[in-house]
């Protein structure tokens, strides 16, 4: 009966890695409890790419009484598929709410496997973020992540945000509360933060990223997303201490100085040399050997090499346009 019950014990434990969320030699990715009744899958801090799938955000489930809560359900069909299935590992009741951070489709382009399961979810997003991804924001992430990974057979037609929110709202679903909060511009102009009262929770979307780079668009202000930083990490315009801040890609923490200040400093060390070149009157590329030299903490970080001179190049013109 013994040798029995070992071999069953196997053959679960062999059918369930079968079942597991994996990426060859980047691990397998499952949710895991961080505070309270939130839970939080950690992608891998990597560009779009064959390897990953294209899945690199941090999808989290709040679960309530009668259901489940999404944020960021991630960035396409075939990785949607497998983030569900992990969704139902960690509970068999109905998600019944998806919050979307921004227009970028890594965060929000498998809500559509979502929707499919259960029709009546509703999906909420910053009103702004409808327009932009119903015009062209969802058509043009969806060429760049193709492109890049390969797998976004299944992902059309787009499963678009149902329902608009607006800077400061209060949402209330299944006896979780969520606040919304909204600035003209930081990672993207169509952001929402979100804080869960419920757990003290701030989810933050791009507007935090740590151990990877991404880019800044055209819709996006270096600037400001410094000067949002800076409101949370001081606490001002609402934001308060948290007992737990979820950054868009990166780890989750409390600590201030692990979750904030790493983007922060970076940040500022890109825009200080922007500032220096402007003043000085040369191009950003010429500052940026000793720009380089000053972010050698961040030379580890995934895409730097092909990012830091595109930011350099950003701040520049935000410095110039502040002038002007």
């Amino acid at each position: 009966m013994k040798k029995i019950a070992f071999l069953v014990s196997i053959a679960i434990a062999f059918s369930l890695s079968l079942n597991a969320f994996s990426l060859g030699k980047l691990g397998e990715f499952k949710f895991e409890k961080v505070n309270g009744n939130v839970y939080v899958m950690h992608g891998p801090l990597l560009e779009p790419s064959k390897e990953n799938e294209g899945f690199m955000n941090n999808p989290a489930i709040i679960e309530s009484k009668n259901g489940l809560i999404i944020v960021d359900p991630g960035g396409n069909y075939n990785v949607g598929k497998k983030i569900l299935a992990e969704v139902e590992k960690v509970s068999k009741k109905p998600v019944i709410a998806i919050f979307n951070t921004h227009k970028h489709g890594d965060h929000w382009f498998a809500n559509k496997n979502f929707k499919e399961k259960y029709p009546d979810v509703k999906i909420y997003a910053l009103t702004y973020m409808i327009e932009q991804v119903k015009d062209n924001a969802a058509e043009t992430w969806y060429g760049i992540l193709d492109r890049l990974t390969g797998n976004l057979q299944g992902t059309k037609p787009f499963t678009f945000p149902t329902v608009g929110v607006e800077n400061k709202q209060t949402v209330e679903v299944d006896g979780q509360t969520f606040i919304m909060r909204h600035y003209s511009a930081g990672h993207t102009d169509t952001d929402i933060l979100i804080e869960h009262t419920n757990s003290n929770t701030l989810f933050t979307g791009d507007n935090i990223i740590t151990g990877r780079f991404g880019a800044f668009d055209e819709s996006s202000s270096i600037i400001q997303n410094i000067a949002l930083l800076e409101k949370i990490k001081n606490k001002e315009d609402g934001f308060k201490k948290y007992t737990l801040i979820v950054p868009g890609h990166g780890q989750s923490s409390a600590d201030v100085t692990k979750v904030i200040d790493p983007f922060l400093t970076y940040m500022k060390t890109v825009v200080a040399g922007a500032t220096e070149a402007y003043k000085e009157g040369v191009e950003s590329y010429e500052v940026k050997p000793k720009v380089h030299e000053q972010l050698k903490n961040y030379h580890s970080w995934d895409a730097y090499e092909g990012q830091m001179g595109k930011h350099l190049m950003k701040a520049y013109a935000e410095v110039e346009a502040q002038d002007l």
